[in-house]
């Protein structure tokens, strides 16, 4: 479930697409988060941090961020990763949740390559948390990006984070975990092997395709026929409703869909219930420290479109889910 692509164009701009598949609609909302708010990581032991960015975020229900970018162009996507698993607690690690997890490297950190070197000197531990509104364990990994081209894949597999750490990591999609993934793009025409472009809804399937389009992209004739571009390729690996199976668990429908317009500083969101897309400009909205939580209202106003900028309103900031257990 979900897939994530970047694209740096010869121009030197950085466009990341991102698609949200989930057993259900998550009533998502934008939300706009200055500077200088504090938070913790919601377990004993928790990281603690002021933040030092503001970012325009997606929420899940209110009580997670999934999606967003902040002020210094630095992206951060949480996808699931169905062998994802975190570990014993060791109070030893600061701590965090996987519903604030995103939030952590968009407060604090400008580059992916400041966020990789953090984590080699305060190895943060990220722990268990149950979806309470789907009553399942949230098995993630996250996937950062940031307005230079660079990327990073951080996985939780047996208590060990592994992080992948490379410009050429443009392409994440879910099971098995991304070294495999890497391993399995290796098969197919145009990566070194014979076998034909896929074209199942698997996530192994979803990586090669994205792969094979996000490389080829013509360069853009303008800003918007690049976000017009990787949109192409995030709805060719989108999920059509009706693709839930019971036998196939980890497979949903797409349900919205982003682009992160890092070196302009835009985010784009699309809903699957909605034929409009709306964009926000984060150099358009104030989120120095000491500024007002804003929030713009998706599910109370389905029928905006465009530069929606304006229209983020002041609101109390959501709780980020603590650490549930079932």
């Amino acid at each position: 479930m979900c897939t994530r692509a970047l694209w740096s164009t010869d121009a030197g701009d950085v466009f990341v697409g991102r698609n949200m598949d989930w057993l259900n609609d998550m009533q998502t909302n934008l939300w706009a988060f200055p500077a200088g708010i504090e938070r913790d990581g919601l377990v004993p032991g928790a990281a603690t941090w002021t933040a030092s960015y503001g970012s325009v975020v997606a929420g899940a229900y209110d009580v997670a961020t999934t999606d967003g970018m902040n002020t210094a162009g630095l992206a951060a996507h949480v996808l699931w990763l169905a062998e994802s698993s975190y570990g014993e607690r060791d109070l030893s690690r600061p701590g965090l949740v996987p519903a604030i997890w995103a939030q952590y490297f968009l407060d604090c950190f400008a580059t992916v390559a400041d966020a990789v070197a953090s984590l080699a000197s305060t190895p943060i531990q990220l722990t268990q948390q149950v979806d309470p509104f789907n009553n399942q364990e949230v098995t993630v990994h996250l996937i950062l990006s940031d307005v230079t081209g660079d990327s990073a894949v951080i996985e939780c597999i047996d208590g060990r984070m592994d992080v992948h750490h490379d410009r050429a990591y443009t392409v994440a999609t879910n099971s098995p975990p991304f070294a495999e993934q890497r391993k399995h793009l290796l098969g197919f025409e145009g990566f070194g092997g014979t076998a034909p472009l896929p074209g199942t809804t698997e996530a192994a399937d979803r990586f090669v395709r994205a792969s094979y389009y996000v490389e080829r992209l013509p360069q853009p004739l303008s800003d918007r026929h690049a976000v017009a571009e990787i949109l192409s390729v995030m709805r060719n690996a989108a999920q059509p409703f009706g693709t839930v199976d019971p036998a196939r668990p980890n497979i949903s429908s797409t349900i919205w869909r982003t682009v992160s317009s890092l070196s302009r500083g835009l985010y784009f969101f699309e809903s699957s219930f909605s034929p409009n897309i709306v964009w926000a400009d984060i150099n358009g909205l104030d989120l120095s420290a000491g500024q007002p939580v804003r929030k713009l209202d998706l599910q109370g106003h389905p029928d905006l479109v465009g530069d929606v900028t304006g229209a983020f309103e002041p609101a109390e900031p959501f709780a980020f889910l603590g650490a549930v257990t079932a």
